[in-house]
């Protein structure tokens, strides 16, 4: 580290995400002496901004990462798989925004607010969890320190910016061509859809990724595996159901829990979520206020809302969860793991 900051690299800088973790590292203020935008050779030559300054995107090789202390990866996982290892060999810490490494065991898969201690134990390369995955354990790491928790039910209503820009376009188009009665021919969700496209506008649809031979999706699956990775519990009892909605940002979860410790109340949970860092509280039934996506869009938090008892079960508790999924579901985690790497003394050693 020099006395101005790190040398930090975005990989995937000209992305919806990666424009996120420029704006982030801006607007929270890490200490950055140096940034290079790096992208695909596509890409390569297209300007981004960064604190006022026009910079040029290179494309990105593993020669990129010379003097780099600090590396941004969220470019997909062919290009982590590829160009993080690369990184690391050269020096770089490397936060990588895909599936590439989330479930290798030896490699931290980390939320800041849940095991921010995890990292002590990186190799060079940390993991950012699944977007829909993050909100869900931010919430749920108070309730579980406190009371202990058994059982987790989940079920998605995630925005088409997770499917990227591409998605969006095609949602708005969509929109357009019903309202005119004009023929829609889907061409782009579900992603992972290889048998066949469906319309997303004034639709739900309950396919994210390619389906596993257990029937479920690999999103679903990816929340199961890493919630139970990230609160260091195989025996945590984990069900998704992940649905797409014509929805442009902001992810929404229905969730269900069940805590070990008999007698725990609505208020408690409440009081202990309000408490809790990076949650906002919007309960209040008598008022219509729970948490929106449209008010989550652009907001660091995760707001937490409609808490209350199971009706059949004294232990079960159901919740309403939002957050922005292109901010605390990708490039802020991100740039708080930065934080953290700071905090702990790991970063520019």
């Amino acid at each position: 580290m020099s006395k101005l900051g790190y040398r930090v690299a975005v990989v995937g800088a000209t992305g919806a995400v990666g424009q996120q973790m420029l704006k982030t590292l801006e607007r929270l203020e890490f200490p950055v002496a140096s940034l290079l935008p790096l992208s695909s050779k596509r890409s390569a030559g297209k300007k981004v901004l960064f604190k006022g300054e026009e910079l040029t995107v290179q494309e990105a090789t593993p020669d990129s990462f010379e003097n780099i202390e600090l590396a941004l990866f969220s470019a997909g996982g062919s290009v982590s798989k590829a160009l993080a290892p690369e990184a690391v060999k050269r020096g770089a810490i490397v936060v990588d925004n895909t599936s590439a490494f989330r479930m290798d065991e030896n490699i931290p898969l980390v939320v800041p607010e849940v095991n921010e201690q995890d990292l002590k134990e990186h190799q060079g390369i940390i993991a950012n969890p699944n977007c829909s995955t993050i909100q869900m354990v931010v919430a749920l790491e108070p309730i579980r320190k406190a009371f202990g928790l058994k059982r987790v039910m989940v079920s998605t209503y995630q925005a088409v910016s997770g499917a990227g820009a591409e998605a969006v376009d095609e949602m708005y188009n969509q929109s357009r061509q019903i309202l005119n009665n004009e023929e829609i021919n889907p061409e782009i969700l579900p992603v992972g859809g290889d048998k066949k496209h469906y319309q997303i506008a004034y639709n739900a649809v309950p396919q994210i990724d390619l389906f596993q031979e257990n029937g479920y999706t690999f999103e679903e699956m990816k929340m199961i595996n890493e919630t139970k990775k990230i609160m260091h519990d195989d025996s945590l009892q984990v069900a998704a159901t992940c649905v797409r909605l014509p929805v442009e940002t902001g992810h929404s979860e229905s969730v269900y829990i069940e805590v070990e410790q008999d007698g725990v109340s609505v208020e408690e949970i409440k009081n202990l979520l309000q408490e809790s860092q990076g949650i906002t509280l919007q309960d209040d039934p008598k008022e219509q206020l729970y948490p929106l996506a449209t008010d989550a869009a652009g907001k660091d938090d995760v707001f937490v809302g409609r808490i209350r008892h199971d009706l059949d079960n004294t232990k079960g508790f159901h919740m309403w969860v939002v957050a922005d999924n292109l901010l605390k579901g990708a490039a802020l985690n991100s740039v708080q793991i930065a934080f953290s790497l700071e905090k702990l003394g790991l970063l520019g050693k």
